[in-house]
């Protein structure tokens, strides 16, 4: 598991996934063990996609060098048909890191994340 150095790229290709949530922790951005890449995610957001319902969104980050997961959004609130912006600076995925989500509710919560692949 290293940081490719990104100095001297040669593709940065944009990507964008969707995922609707479960109740279960889900892995939503996984930049694998030996990809020769980074991941800068760039975007995070949480739909709340019932009509009626509040409901909480949990987002992690993983750390594969310390097998640790922390938490970037941790049982936040998003409205009933409501949009919240979870991330408001880049972060990188080095090899073997990754995302993960859960909701309190399963399918209330849609998450989008755009980032990119630098190779």
């Amino acid at each position: 598991m290293a940081a490719p150095n990104i100095v001297n790229v040669s593709n940065i290709l944009g990507k964008t996934v969707g995922a609707a949530l479960t109740t279960s922790s889900a892995d939503i951005v996984t930049n694998s063990s030996s990809s020769n890449k980074v991941f800068k995610i760039n975007t995070i957001i949480a739909c709340n996609v019932d009509g009626t319902n509040n409901a909480e969104v949990t987002i992690a980050f993983y750390n594969a060098d310390n097998t640790t997961s922390y938490k970037i959004a941790s049982t936040i609130m998003v409205p009933a048909d409501s949009t919240l912006d979870i991330l408001n600076k880049s972060i990188y995925l080095e090899e073997g890191d990754k995302i993960t989500a859960l909701a309190s509710a399963s399918g209330d919560i849609e998450l989008i994340v755009s980032y990119e692949e630098i190779a």
